[in-house]
């Protein structure tokens, strides 16, 4: 996300969550998820949405790599092969 106002985890989780309850066709959704959130103000939270749009956009188009996870160790006598 771009160099805007700093978000903390709390913030995200709370903005993730808004956005789950205020869909496109909210009312007042702008002035809904800035309260949801706390601390910011509605053109912050406008700002953050374009933000998460364009990472949606470069990860959806493979502008940005996965990353690589490691294997588990070991599945304690679970078959997960068909």
């Amino acid at each position: 996300m771009s160099a805007g106002s700093s978000w903390t985890p709390k913030q995200n989780k709370l903005f993730e969550n808004a956005l789950a309850i205020y869909d496109k066709d909210t009312p007042e959704r702008w002035h809904n998820l800035a309260r949801a959130v706390g601390g910011k103000t509605v053109e912050e939270v406008k700002m953050h949405y374009a933000d998460l749009v364009e990472d949606i956009k470069q990860i959806e188009s493979g502008h940005v790599p996965l990353p690589s996870y490691k294997k588990a160790g070991g599945t304690k006598g679970y078959n997960f092969d068909g």
